[in-house]
């Protein structure tokens, strides 16, 4: 007698369930699992008593790039729990497929698959036979029904013979299909390398017969009739420098919908069949669903019956009797709960469906269990900042209030936000998703962070990744913080590596960067560039002592790039069009660097706005743009506007040029410009006084300048036009706030083919 071979599918509830009996009723004396035969450490964890499924091991290069492979389980994996069962009778367990390392080198470039050797889902050239995938394709074709149904109507509600069955449509399958001939070559390789493990267990001295092999149905024919691998083959296997960590993963992550190829679309529902399973029976699982399903409508705020669901059970059966099974499964119940609860419609019900179907489950570990001291550092400050709570796959928010409290006793409760806000920073340093950054509610409220914190099994691997970088977060993201300010090529990319130690709460990180910064900024550097590194240093300033930051050393740095922008602005005014949105962006930032600090001479900024909006031999959009500053800023009076606007309205000037300074000048505070009526007078008579291919040209600045102007902006200039053109102002608004007639769309359009080149 040779090894039971028990046949099996990854995630099958009926899998487990008769796996658990026919172990029982084997007694073994050795268990072996479909798995990496490296990773038996990791069987102590899965069957800890802490450990709540679904968990996954990942394993990983330990040289970049990072390349990792995952193992994911569901406590209803048949692997689960033939772990479990060794681990209760005190029976030895072990993994017995290639290691992780071949695997993980299998999966190089020089491995990869050959377009010429057939791609999944199409003949093979060689054979003529379907591969796997179009096998599958075909059997939904003539059971009408998708692969999860079909399955779980002949194997998931079998009480009995499930083992035989399995290996039946195993070998069928493996009959029928011809993959590609690296899929190929692979199977055959891990099923020689199986059949090595099993020879080595007997004759190590376990009797042949007190083998217990749960594999994939796929692989118990050639586990039990293919070749055995030699030493010498196994030597020759290409293999990586891996390591290899437990992890907690999510349902999602489990399921088909996620692009997980071995999963199913309704890990939740599966679950919930392994509960009946190991209750009342399958039969069972109709009704712990439909109830389910109810409870969750019901706490979205929606009203379902009792006796809408007892006609959903009704219903569910009698579908699963035409459809030729006799317990309804997922398709029964969904299209019984659609008919009975949701009116005729799935969209009622699908928010309900998907917490019941795919669920929201999360795993957890117990501590110790991850073997990286980065992910140990991870979860320990996860549970010092108490953020627990925010490891789900449903999204949170979360607010900080940077200040110190006052009210508490311990400098480290007073400072619980601050302490938060560095930690999120670092893993957004390290490119960690937990986190992600929210827009601040109030300008200029610097105290305040807003964070949407959510936990994907991605997060996990991404700290893994990190591990490359150092043992701890901080240490990772210093690392990386270093490697990119020594990379850094120009000043904007050094202050923002700055920028962000600051927010990471590492002075040591931001002084190498400031550093950095200060060589970069011994060169020319483009105005748009200085403007971006001084706003990204002021924004360090003006948090003052709110992050224990000392600011004192950016501050000459500050004053220098501040006085650079201002000797260089007037020349860069000298520019094209395209260039003036990235002139007038920087003017802005400079503008408000200077009202944002005291010690930078206002009056030196204050003189260079009037010269750019004075000159004529500028880009018309940016004298318009300095003007509008000098407007906000309280340096231009009424007389002053009203001649620079004459000036530059009058019939002399050029279209394009009139239209582009006030493009410039309605580009901020606009509500200042709306209340001004001589404005729009003048411009009313400047529009007037243009021929029919002036105003062509000036309409194309005009179009682009009101672009950003909201509805009610437009709303009040058109009410101002209608005073000034002395017709009814509602009257006016209705009729300039309509959208155009075909034939001014078309005369709209034509502008986009208008001849610029002299312009």
């Amino acid at each position: 007698m040779g090894p039971v071979f028990f046949g099996v599918r990854h995630l099958s509830p009926n899998a487990a369930f008769q796996l658990r009996r026919a172990l029982d009723r084997a007694k073994p004396e050795l268990v072996l699992v479909e798995g990496p035969s490296d990773l038996d450490s990791e069987m102590h964890w899965l069957s800890h008593a802490e450990t709540r499924f679904p968990a996954a091991i990942l394993a990983y290069t330990n040289e970049a790039p990072v390349r990792t492979i995952l193992y994911p389980f569901a406590i209803y994996s048949p692997e689960v729990q033939a772990i479990l069962w060794a681990a209760e009778h005190g029976v030895p367990c072990r993994f017995m497929d290639l290691p992780s390392g071949v695997f993980l080198a299998m999966e190089q470039p020089s491995y990869t698959e050959n377009p010429d050797d057939g791609a999944d889902g199409r003949q093979d050239g060689d054979s003529g036979q379907l591969s796997t995938e179009s096998v599958y394709q075909k059997l939904e074709t003539l059971t009408g029904e998708d692969h999860d149904t079909f399955w779980e109507r002949r194997f998931e509600q079998l009480a009995d013979g499930y083992d035989e069955a399995a290996e039946a449509f195993g070998g069928e399958l493996r009959a029928s299909a011809a993959d590609s001939k690296r899929r190929t070559a692979e199977m055959l390789v891990r099923e020689a390398f199986m059949r090595k493990t099993i020879e080595e267990a007997v004759q190590g001295g376990v009797p042949a017969e007190r083998i217990f092999c749960v594999c994939g149905a796929f692989h118990v024919e050639g586990l039990k009739n293919g070749p055995v691998m030699t030493s010498e083959e196994e030597a020759k296997l290409p293999r990586a420098d891996a390591s290899a960590t437990l992890m907690p993963y999510s349902y999602y992550r489990l399921s088909s919908r996620s692009g997980y190829g071995a999963g199913n679309k309704a890990p939740e529902y599966y679950h919930l069949l392994w509960k009946a399973l190991n209750g009342g029976g399958a039969a069972d699982a109709p009704y712990l669903y439909l109830t389910k399903l109810a409870d969750a409508h019901r706490k979205a705020g929606n009203i379902v019956s009792s006796a809408e669901v007892i006609e959903a059970v009704r219903l569910a059966k009698t579908l699963a009797s035409m459809r030729g099974s006799g317990i309804p499964c997922l398709a029964d119940l969904r299209d019984a709960a659609v008919t009975a609860m949701g009116h005729g419609h799935f969209s009622e019900l699908a928010a309900a469906a998907a917490q019941v179907e795919i669920g929201v489950r999360i795993g957890a570990l117990p501590d110790g269990a991850s073997h990286t001291s980065i992910q140990e550092d991870f979860y320990r400050q996860v549970k010092n900042l108490r953020l627990d709570k925010y490891r789900t796959a449903v999204a949170q928010r979360l607010d900080l209030d940077l200040r110190e409290k006052l009210t508490v006793r311990s400098e480290e409760a007073a400072l619980g936000d601050l302490r938060r806000s560095f930690f999120l920073h670092r893993l957004r340093i390290l490119g960690v998703h937990f986190a992600a950054q929210l827009p601040s509610k109030q300008q200029g409220a610097n105290w305040g962070e807003y964070w949407e914190l959510r936990w994907t099994p991605e997060c996990e691997i991404e700290v893994v990744e990190s591990s490359l970088l150092g043992d701890t977060v901080e240490g990772a993201a210093a690392f990386a913080l270093k490697e990119r300010a020594d990379g850094a090529a120009d000043i904007a990319a050094a202050a923002s590596i700055f920028l962000d130690a600051f927010l990471a709460g590492m002075p040591a990180a931001a002084a190498h960067a400031l550093s950095v910064l200060q060589g970069l900024s011994v060169d020319a550097a483009a105005l748009s560039q200085v403007a971006a590194t001084a706003e990204q240093l002021s924004a360090a300033v003006r948090y003052g002592d709110l992050r224990r930051f000392d600011p004192a050393p950016i501050l000459p740095l500050l004053e220098q790039l501040y006085l650079r922008a201002c000797l260089t602005m007037a020349d860069a005014c000298v520019c094209d069009t395209a260039a003036a949105a990235a002139v007038t962006e920087a003017m802005g930032k400079i503008n408000t660097l200077q009202l944002n600090h005291d010690f930078l001479d206002a009056g030196r900024w204050t003189v260079l706005l009037q010269d750019i909006s004075d000159r004529d031999d500028l880009n018309t959009r940016c004298s318009g743009y300095a003007t509008s500053i000098l407007l906000e800023r309280g340096e231009m009076d009424e007389e002053l506007l009203a001649r620079e606007v004459a000036r530059r309205l009058s019939p002399g000037v050029p279209a394009d040029l009139g239209a582009g300074w006030f493009e410039g000048l309605a580009s901020r505070n606009r509500y200042a410009l709306i209340a001004r009526l001589s404005l729009w007078r003048q411009l009313s008579g400047y529009l007037d006084g243009l021929d029919d291919l002036a105003f062509r040209r000036a309409l194309v600045f005009l179009r682009r300048a009101f672009a950003d102007f909201s509805p009610s902006e437009k709303n009040d200039i058109a009410e101002n036009l209608a005073e000034i053109w002395g017709v009814n102002k509602l009257q006016a608004a209705e009729v300039l706030m309509q959208a155009p007639t075909e034939e001014e769309q078309a005369v709209l359009e034509s502008l986009d083919e208008f001849d610029f080149d002299d312009i």
